[in-house]
């Protein structure tokens, strides 16, 4: 890997750090922050198709039944498309308010779509789906 792409990946890596780091402080905003304008988020059952909606979202979210919540990430990969896109697979899940341990059926894996946008790394789309227990 060339610096750069050393640099692009410390900087990816860096940008969804900031996104966990304000789940957990329950900042909508804070989250949003390295999120394009056009950004969307597809969950199950939901399409999220801009910051705003994503913000939104989030913000009654920290309000309600995710007040106090965490998430738990493990990089898997991370791949560079063409000079100024990024694919990031992760496996996630939510811990809520008193929990210590990352429950199996919780857990979804996660696809970021990153593109560098005037020097930056921002998050253009994310997307998760739930993990199925080995056989399923």
């Amino acid at each position: 890997m060339s610096d750069s792409r050393a640099e692009d990946e410390a900087a990816i890596k860096a940008v969804l750090v900031d996104s966990y780091k304000a789940w957990e402080a329950g900042d909508a905003d804070g989250m949003v922050a390295n999120y394009t304008e056009d950004a969307t988020a597809i969950m199950t059952g939901s399409l999220r198709d801009s910051r705003d909606v994503i913000r939104q979202s989030m913000a009654l979210g920290f309000e309600g039944p995710l007040k106090g919540s965490s998430t738990y990430n493990k990089q898997l990969s991370i791949r560079f498309v063409g000079r100024d896109g990024a694919i990031v697979v992760s496996e996630s899940a939510i811990l809520f308010a008193g929990e210590t341990e990352v429950l199996d059926q919780r857990k979804v894996n996660a696809t970021w779509v990153l593109e560098k946008r005037d020097g930056r790394w921002l998050i253009a789309a994310y997307h998760n789906s739930p993990v199925l227990a080995p056989g399923h």
